[in-house]
């Protein structure tokens, strides 16, 4: 089974946005669109635990948010997104994956449902980009698709001769991305009582993986590999 919300191929669109210097989320459209994020990412999260009617209630709850922004921006995108031509086509996109979804949760095949629920993390993470907005949900993201691919391909670099030299890289890039879920926080993020011990939870998982790492014994790399998806999902439920 897949770990939840992989998109490894957004990584470089991902990092190029956030090294760059995009406006910050200011807009009603985005305001809105980052509202419905919560219950999409509760249907994400409920779908890929098996949840059946946590994932019904989840996508039922999503589909409204998101129903009522397509009738509400739809027509007549606020800035930046008046010049994209593209908008109305990328809101109907995420529309239809949320429909797809609460059929395929119907008939009881939440893991389908779920793959179908990524993709419209890529339709919101690539308009934001083409509209130079950034919301912590990017952040989120990036430090995804880098876990992604330790999940996929560390155990077999831990097996292999100078593999866990290699796997160091994706530690440090680990590294990096967790700073930038502490430092691109936002004040109300912060305050909330949560973060604080969640975002431990993603560094302390890291840390253990670098640990483990230069232990170079694929057991221990592989343990350590198996605890980062967990400390993630609980933070990306929360705030992501």
């Amino acid at each position: 089974m897949r770990a939840p919300f992989s998109r490894p191929i957004l990584c470089s669109a991902l990092l190029v946005s956030l090294l760059g210097a995009p406006a910050r989320a200011a807009d009603p459209a985005t305001d809105a669109m980052q509202a419905a994020y919560a219950p999409y990412r509760t249907a994400l999260f409920r779908t890929n635990s098996k949840a059946q009617t946590e994932s019904e209630q989840a996508i039922a709850t999503a589909r409204e948010s998101w129903q009522s922004i397509v009738a509400r921006f739809g027509a007549s995108p606020p800035p930046p997104y008046d010049r994209d031509s593209g908008f109305a086509a990328s809101l109907n996109r995420v529309a239809t994956v949320f429909a797809d979804a609460e059929r395929q949760i119907r008939d009881k095949q939440l893991a389908e449902a779920h793959e179908t629920l990524e993709a419209a993390r890529d339709v919101l993470s690539e308009l934001r980009r083409r509209n130079g907005i950034t919301v912590y949900s990017d952040q989120m993201n990036a430090y995804h698709v880098e876990m992604e691919h330790v999940l996929t391909d560390g155990p077999k670099l831990a097996a292999a001769p100078q593999g866990p030299l290699l796997l160091m890289a994706h530690v440090g890039r680990l590294e990096s991305l967790a700073d930038r879920l502490d430092t691109e926080a936002s004040p109300q993020i912060k305050a909330e009582k949560e973060f604080a011990p969640l975002l431990k939870s993603v560094r302390d998982s890291v840390a253990a993986l670098r640990k483990a790492t230069l232990s170079q014994d694929a057991a221990e790399i592989g343990a350590a590999i198996g605890r980062l998806k967990g400390p993630y999902s609980r933070l990306f439920l929360a705030f992501g």
